[in-house]
């Protein structure tokens, strides 16, 4: 059986970037998307029903890795003919009178909700979309969930002071194979040559392996034979060759000086 990928994302995240270099790098591995909800999504990880996820953070680091990726700004989903319309940002306070909904799958961490609540909690975003279409009350979520449930009669700005919500890639900690760093380094933006975990042998390493690979090259096992000039110094110091009477060498003997005749 060939392996295969499985990677698991949340509503917004758009994986498709990394898909594609994946596919060019690991041709012969099957990455497999799966869609789900981000409680959902955690639970796929743990399960070992995916090998990887983009997820929101925070994720449980007693049991799942993570890498951050990036935040998202926060923005307030409101019928086109509201009010916070004519501003270009609004803030929290801004919410105060208005019935803020606040689904069961919200991603966002609330120390103090804005707005008035309403009656009852939609059970989904989408849920939430629909009832601010219907102007029942307004919707805060990360910028990437209001694109998605995108609407012609529905509208967003961006909101100051609420909290943001950021994406991460998460895996179980105890199950860090190979193709997990090969998508690592891909999130990441690591070349195919210096990927994490399938890294190439350092530089400088691989030529001096090369030079010893290559005959000639470096001493190979025999002691390299001195140059000319080194060994006619090594001559001239030592008194050079076999010496004969009268300080010449055997091919050149210095001749004596004449004497005179009287």
């Amino acid at each position: 059986m060939s392996p295969s990928f499985r990677l698991v994302y949340v509503p917004g995240v758009m994986p498709d970037k990394w898909v594609r270099v994946w596919n060019e790098r690991q041709p012969d591995v099957p990455l497999t998307l799966t869609q789900a909800p981000a409680q959902p999504a955690h639970g796929m990880l743990l399960d070992g029903e995916a090998d990887a996820g983009l997820v929101r953070l925070p994720v449980d680091r007693t049991v799942l890795s993570a890498i951050p990726l990036y935040t998202e700004q926060t923005v307030v989903v409101v019928p086109k003919d509201h009010l916070v319309t004519a501003a270009d940002t609004v803030t929290v306070e801004d919410l105060a009178d208005d019935i803020v909904l606040h689904p069961f799958d919200d991603v966002l961490a609330w120390e103090t909700l804005p707005g008035r609540p309403a009656l009852e909690r939609p059970a989904t975003t989408a849920d939430a979309i629909e009832l601010v279409a219907a102007q029942i009350g307004v919707l805060v979520v990360p910028l990437s969930l209001a694109r998605l449930h995108h609407r012609k009669d529905l509208t967003h700005r961006p909101l100051e002071d609420g909290p943001a919500s950021s994406v991460g890639l998460a895996w179980p900690e105890a199950a860090t194979t190979d193709l997990v760093e090969d998508f690592i380094g891909i999130v990441r933006g690591r070349t195919v040559n210096s990927t994490r975990g399938r890294r190439p042998q350092p530089v400088r390493e691989k030529q001096a392996n090369q030079k010893k690979a290559q005959p000639g090259q470096g001493d190979g096992g025999h002691r390299r034979q001195p140059s000319a000039g080194a060994a006619g110094r090594a001559r001239r110091a030592t008194g050079g060759g076999t010496a004969k009477s009268g300080g010449g060498t055997a091919k050149n003997p210095r001749r004596g000086k004449p004497r005179r005749r009287s």
